[in-house]
């Protein structure tokens, strides 16, 4: 079995065999493109604000959606990020309220929910406790940015428990080593971080991905996406060439700054329209 197909316990004891996460990404190769991913904070601008942000990515094409947990010291965004982050926590935002905002995009739509998060929000409600409750809200696992394979073996153990994906980064800087040990730990798909730096819209996306995808690829990762910089279709259509999924965050939470949900789902669609199997 591949990384993504390794069998776990969901809650409910049952064997799970596929990641729900490859699942997602493998529909969109049998549609000929690569997976669209669209990162949106929770609470942001208001908790029903961004659930409806997160319903109109879903059905305007995102295969795949992150919700990110806001928090005070987010190393690894960008500055449009951290102050939507931070005008949610300012707004009253807390770690638990993101369990609502998975359960209501999931029960809305068909897209496959992932929570990205520091480690922090997550071993202070104790990593059992917030797997069985992302779990129970209909999530299906985590993208964890400051966690490193050697140091998880909590959540590890959790998310064999609950039957949860877990997504590890890599990066330029990723030995060929730490790439292995990062590859194998991962369930759903190896998040390849595009460029050294924090987040952010971009004018190119840096050569050095197809780097890091290649470099998953050799360590065994069926399935890579990449994130970091991506910011319009032509950035999508690039990628798509040689990932399986492009990851879209700075953009889409731009949009929803600007023109609200509409503005999200007309985003979307057009970066949607960059991974359109080309003619011939």
């Amino acid at each position: 079995m591949s990384e993504t197909q390794s069998p776990v316990t969901g809650g409910d004891g049952a064997a799970q065999t596929v990641s729900r996460v490859a699942a997602a990404i493998d529909r969109a190769k049998a549609d000929g493109r690569a997976a669209l991913v669209g990162y949106l904070p929770a609470g942001y601008p208001t908790m029903e604000t961004s659930v409806e942000a997160a319903i109109e990515l879903a059905r305007n094409g995102a295969d795949i959606i992150e919700i990110g947990i806001p928090y005070s010291d987010p190393v690894m965004d960008g500055s449009t990020i951290q102050a939507a982050t931070a005008e949610a926590l300012a707004n009253g935002f807390h770690v638990a309220d993101v369990f609502d905002v998975v359960k209501a995009v999931t029960e809305a739509t068909e897209a496959v929910v992932l929570v990205m998060t520091y480690w922090n929000p997550v071993m202070r409600m104790g990593v059992d406790e917030f797997a069985r409750r992302l779990a129970e809200a209909g999530g299906v696992g985590l993208i964890t940015p400051d966690l490193i394979p050697d140091e998880a073996a909590e959540w590890l153990e959790a998310s064999d428990k609950y039957g949860l994906d877990r997504v590890f980064l890599v990066a330029p800087s990723t030995s060929p080593a730490r790439m292995a040990m990062t590859v194998a730990a991962t369930r759903g798909f190896t998040y390849a971080v595009s460029l050294m730096g924090v987040t952010g819209a971009r004018q190119t996306v840096d050569e050095s991905a197809r780097r890091v995808v290649t470099g998953a690829r050799d360590a065994g990762a069926e399935c890579v996406c990449v994130g970091l910089g991506v910011s319009n279709a032509e950035h999508v259509r690039e990628i798509a060439a040689y990932a399986d999924g492009v990851i879209v965050g700075t953009a889409i939470v731009s949009a929803l700054r600007q023109g609200g949900p509409t503005a999200v789902g007309r985003l979307a669609a057009q970066l949607r329209g960059g991974l359109a199997p080309l003619a011939g």
